[in-house]
């Protein structure tokens, strides 16, 4: 399966800049619909965040999903990668 990456910052209500990667199916490129699953990631999160817009969250590249990331996708429509600052 071709997933898109699409590369997202959020700004944390401490100041620090969560990074993250949000993987759909690469047909998917509905850019409210990937925000959404970004938001939905973020409410799960213990912690405050400022808004998720486009300006911080962009389309980087496609690539082959890992059969985790197939599994994660079949299950909610998405996967995060969490980078920097996510807990």
């Amino acid at each position: 399966m071709k997933v898109s990456v699409w590369d997202t910052y959020v700004e944390r209500e401490d100041a620090k800049v969560m990074h993250f990667d949000i993987l759909v199916p690469n047909q998917v490129t509905d850019e409210e619909t990937i925000l959404d699953f970004g938001k939905q990631f973020l409410k799960t999160k213990p912690f405050g965040t400022k808004h998720l817009t486009a300006r911080e969250c962009r389309f980087c590249h496609i690539e082959e999903a890992t059969e985790q990331i197939i599994s994660s996708i079949q299950n909610v429509g998405f996967h995060i990668i969490e980078m920097e600052n996510c807990n």
